[in-house]
């Protein structure tokens, strides 16, 4: 033991300090397994309020959630919002609409209108982004078409085999039922092989002849090429289950929309009971002329006809209307707060049409929309890297149907640019531009038109300008030109 060390401690003996422990055991239970944590983003994007309250009821009672505490025989009206669905097809339309170019081998074309490449890219955005990940399923049917099939399977129904980061496998899982009994499909794409296993309620394995519908099935297939037949998809990683991707509704989200449903229902159950009240003297009532009994007063287009005056001194008959004071402006105040935590970090209000241009500036709804660009960006920037590998997959799988020799093929795609000023506003900027001297005419055509116009049609509309302005382009001179 040192000097420094034996005076340290003895400093601290002196000063009474206790050191806290080498080591502090903390246990921390995990809420819900990733399978439930999915099923719940897929019961927040379908929007059904009985199945929410079933399984908020199930599985979170005593977090005080609403769906959780609400009474299912209380009169309490519970309501959805249906954002959860609005965010993720939005999203799913903006990156689809943006699909700008796919540079493949010619035979892609005819590929891609058979499997609808686009739309089954705008279902792979939406079911990625509610489920967290998922994959590309690539099979052969030649009794249904003679291009390969792709299907895209959401992630609850997909397990990705890993190994220090590297994907091994894909094992899709598929539920059949046989006379009241269920089974489970197991599909597992490996390179060059797809091995399919049936198992019980028990786990145990069983012949696939047990499902009528799965006896054609070889246990084993091999193919050429070393590829997997399976692609994954995943925009952003769960910290959580390392491996998965995880949802957007996933986390603190599921709290915002729970407390957004709260505040829906309750400023409607506020104005249910805030209708207005009618009190009707018994001598006001409308009577039956056959019996004298009371009738009913319609609410639509009523008239209440004095027959006879009271004949107590200074007493008047009189219809009373009551109608309690509503806080209109507190439940528009508490909803438009949990509103924007709901879209924060996703898409900004704008976007989904939402008019807040009240509580801030035109200025600052356009920064905002900033947001929906930014979350855009993930989204292609992962398909830039996901769609030429899927690309590439179903070609090799072509090539194998046509007995061919796969290969590996360079595949491109690219998007287009999100929110891009609209031709007057690019007019302007570039001739500003133009008038500062800042900017080229080739600049200013290619800024202009972007990849509306070809190269050869922006190179003649450079001469043209140049032309119209008296500019001319000569040969550079050399050492030896005459004069």
């Amino acid at each position: 033991m040192g000097i420094s060390t034996w005076a340290k401690k003895k400093i601290q003996a002196w000063l009474e300090i206790v050191p806290p422990p080498t080591e502090q055991a903390i246990t921390i239970m995990r809420g819900h397994t990733q399978e439930i944590e999915v099923i719940r983003s897929q019961l927040w994007y379908q929007g059904d309020a009985e199945e929410l309250y079933q399984f908020f009821h199930q599985t979170e009672t005593g977090t005080g959630a609403f769906w959780a505490t609400s009474p299912s025989t209380s009169k309490i009206r519970k309501i959805h919002s249906g954002l959860p669905a609005v965010i993720a097809d939005t999203l799913a339309y903006i990156v689809k609409s943006d699909l700008d170019k796919v540079d493949a081998p010619p035979e892609w074309e005819e590929i891609a209108e058979s499997i609808g490449f686009t739309e089954l890219v705008g279902q792979s955005v939406c079911d990625g982004l509610v489920s967290g990940d998922g994959a590309f399923k690539i099979s052969i049917d030649k009794t249904l078409t003679d291009y390969p099939i792709v299907e895209f399977v959401s992630g609850d129904k997909v397990e990705l085999e890993q190994k220090r980061g590297i994907l091994r496998a894909v094992i899709f899982r598929t539920m059949y039922t046989v006379k009241s009994s269920r089974y489970v499909l197991h599909e597992r794409y490996s390179r060059g092989r797809i091995e399919t296993t049936l198992t019980d309620a028990s786990g145990n394995a069983v012949p696939l002849s047990v499902v009528p519908e799965l006896a054609d099935i070889p246990p084993v297939v091999e193919f050429a090429g070393d590829y997997i037949m399976a692609v994954p998809v995943m925009f952003y990683a769960d910290k959580k289950h390392p491996g998965r991707g995880k949802s957007i509704f996933s986390g603190g989200k599921s709290q915002c929309f729970d407390a957004l449903d709260e505040v829906i229902s309750q400023w409607l159950d506020a104005v249910r009971a805030g209708r207005v009240v009618k009190y009707i003297p018994e001598g006001l009532v409308p009577k039956d002329p056959k019996d004298g009994s009371l009738k009913s007063v319609s609410s639509f287009g009523a008239e209440v006809i004095q027959i006879r005056s009271s004949l107590n001194e200074g007493v008047g008959e009189k219809l009373e209307i009551s109608q309690p004071d509503i806080k209109y402006e507190a439940y528009v105040s508490t909803y438009t707060q949990a509103l924007l935590m709901c879209l924060q970090g996703l898409v900004s209000p704008a976007t989904l049409g939402i008019d807040l241009g009240k509580m801030s500036s035109a200025e600052a709804q356009r920064e905002k929309k900033d947001v929906t660009g930014d979350t855009r960006n993930t989204i292609t920037a992962a398909l830039e890297k996901i769609l030429p590998r899927l690309i590439d997959a179903v070609l090799r799988t072509y090539e194998n149907m046509c007995d061919g020799s796969p290969e590996e093929h360079d595949v491109t795609v690219s998007f287009g640019e999100y929110g891009a000023p609209d031709f007057d506003t690019r007019v302007e900027t570039v001739g500003k531009a133009a008038a500062y001297g800042v900017m080229s005419t080739q600049t200013q055509v290619d800024e202009l038109w972007g990849s509306s116009k070809d190269d050869n049609w922006k190179a003649e509309e450079v001469s043209r300008i140049k032309s119209e302005k008296g500019i001319l382009e000569t040969r550079e001179p050399s050492v030896g030109d005459g004069p």
